[in-house]
């Protein structure tokens, strides 16, 4: 049995819920990172959890679990370059449970950003995570990307809890 890696697969829109639960009840290792949200309707509001990523659901599998994951319900097919499913690493995965983790207000940027200076959260609940820095309406943010998703997670860190670790020339 070969080793297991992370993928993407991709639902259909508003269907990453159903596929995670369908996989779960088969055992497969997933991670449907979600995030609460404030949506108002005409006569309420109320908070409800939404996934960080529209129409993805990150699996932990190895190369025989591919046709199980993708005879789930919304499950499209995976994230692939050339022809091939691409494998997301360990360390991107963990970076979005960590930043989930803490109270701090998350934004899924889809925008193709250059990629700037490679920084540590030096202080803060993010202490050691090592991510990218840009500069966003005037305000210093932190990126943490996901290049085979081509989707980014970014967050407001103030420019005293970072230290540049290699700058961007």
């Amino acid at each position: 049995m070969s080793e297991k890696k992370w993928y993407a697969v991709y639902t259909r829109p508003r269907f990453e819920k159903k596929a995670a639960r369908y996989l779960e009840e088969r055992h497969i290792n997933l991670y449907l990172p979600l995030v609460k949200t404030l949506r108002q309707w005409s006569d309420r509001k109320k908070l409800v959890e939404l996934p960080l990523f529209a129409s993805y659901v990150f699996v932990k599998i190895d190369n025989t679990e591919y046709p199980q994951v993708l005879s789930g319900p919304g499950i499209v097919r995976f994230v692939c370059f050339e022809g091939k499913a691409v494998e997301i690493p360990e360390s991107q995965i963990e970076n979005i449970r960590w930043i989930l983790s803490t109270d701090i207000k998350t934004e899924v940027v889809d925008e193709p950003i250059p990629q700037g200076s490679l920084i540590e959260i030096i202080k803060g609940p993010l202490l050691g995570l090592r991510a990218e820095m840009i500069t966003y309406n005037n305000k210093s943010r932190i990126l943490v990307r996901l290049d085979q998703l081509e989707k980014s997670v970014e967050i407001q860190v103030p420019a005293s809890h970072v230290k540049i670790i290699k700058a961007n020339n």
